[in-house]
């Protein structure tokens, strides 16, 4: 059982992220040419999408958005289910010699970024592959480390970063929950 020990951000601190994001990401790969934005399921597809409706606002062009689901490529596929639910992977164009954007809503570990990365590479050979995301949490257990954060929150180990998009949840704000131990 899960409890909400904070709220991080609301809808407009998420709004006021993607929108900073949004200048980082054209600024620091100087433009949008060869600019590819890549939601890795679930969350980070929304926000993908969200990044490029500001690019397009801010630069006056359509960026490709693709949808990557990383199923199969996780390192604990066998502990989260015997019968994994797999979407499809949808990416509009050819990926060599692009710059990817990952666009994930949490990082942690590093393990879904890492499998992100397996993914495309396995669909092409992009020129650079960075990463953007909302929350930075913390705790890594692989050397990966976010271009593009919306927000830094160190966390405990007992805790966890709930990301509520309007798109997948009818609501936008990021809440720190604390994993309940049952002697309440």
């Amino acid at each position: 059982m899960h409890r909400i020990k904070a709220q991080l951000m609301d809808d407009d601190a998420i709004r006021r992220a993607l929108y900073r994001l949004s200048h980082e990401i054209t600024e620091k790969n100087k433009g949008v040419d060869d600019l590819v934005l890549i939601g890795i399921r679930t969350r980070g597809v929304p926000l993908a999408q969200r990044l490029a409706a500001l690019i397009k606002k801010n630069e006056g062009v359509d960026l490709p958005v693709g949808v990557l689901d990383i199923t199969f490529y996780r390192d604990d596929l066998s502990l989260i289910s015997q019968q994994p639910v797999v979407h499809k992977t949808e990416i509009p164009i050819r990926l060599t010699g692009k710059k990817v954007v990952l666009v994930d809503d949490v990082l942690f570990t590093g393990r879904t970024v890492r499998a992100a990365m397996d993914a495309v590479m396995d669909l092409g050979r992009p020129r650079l592959i960075q990463l953007a995301v909302l929350v930075d949490r913390g705790h890594r257990e692989l050397p990966i480390r976010a271009d593009f954060i919306g927000k830094n929150a160190p966390t405990s180990q007992r805790e966890t970063v709930s990301v509520k998009l309007k798109e997948t949840d009818g609501e936008d704000r990021v809440v720190i929950e604390e994993v309940a131990d049952g002697k309440d």
